[in-house]
This record gives structure tokens, sequence and C-alpha cells, in this order.
């Protein structure tokens, strides 16, 4: 059985190129252009691990963590950003993401990131 994987973002550019790379690694991908989408594949599928950006219209990055930390205790999440927002990842570090990437991210340090946090379980 393959590892799932969920991509949160709002931009279709991202999730496609992630989904892309990702599915050649085997990785069984999700992917969610909202909050709302984020939490029912969540309870769903029961991702391995997400790939979650922050700002999203509507439930920001923060808010979509908090609630599928709500759904799955143990949930496994790297963060992508656009913005250096040193309070969000501050924030985004305290619910126990593992890892965060600024965007533009280098897609060979996100595809080692997955390989490297997907087996892992978190330690909070």
């Amino acid at each position: 059985m393959s590892e799932k994987i969920l991509i949160v973002d709002d931009q279709f550019g991202i999730r496609v190129l992630l989904n892309e790379i990702l599915q050649k690694e085997g990785y069984e991908i999700y992917q969610a252009s909202n909050g709302q989408q984020a939490l029912e594949i969540t309870k769903a599928h029961t991702p391995d691990l997400v790939l979650l950006d922050m700002k999203i219209p509507g439930m920001d990055g923060l808010e979509i963590f908090r609630e599928m930390k709500k759904i799955e205790p143990n949930i496994r999440v790297i963060i992508m950003t656009a913005y250096g927002e040193l309070e969000m990842i501050e924030a985004s570090n305290k619910l126990g993401a593992l890892a965060h990437f600024a965007k533009p991210f280098d897609i060979n340090e996100i595809r080692d990131a997955v390989k490297k946090y997907i087996g892992i379980t978190p330690s909070y």
C-alpha cells in the first residue's frame, strides 16, 4: 500500500507540479484547493503527510492545521508559504509542523523532505 499525501494549495499550478513529482515517487496523492476540501479529505482518507500552504483564501493554513489535528492528532504536516511570515511559521512549529519551505521552493528539497518525513511519527 502506498503512502497517502494531501497537497493543500489554492494555486492550481503548484498542486499539479507537486502531484506529478510525488506520483512518480509512488505516493497516492490527494489535492485540496481550500480548507473545507482539505478537512473532508483528511476525514475520509487519513493522509500520511500533508503539504500545506499557509496563505489560502477563507480558512488560512494555521486554521486548517488546527482543524486537521482535531481529526487526526498525529497528522504530519510540511508547511509551504510564499511569505516569510515568521509568526505563521512559529505558530505552525508549535502545532508540530515537521518542516517549512518558502515559495518558490526547490522541488528536489520538497521531494527529499517528503521521503524523510513520510514514515516518521511526530514527537509532540
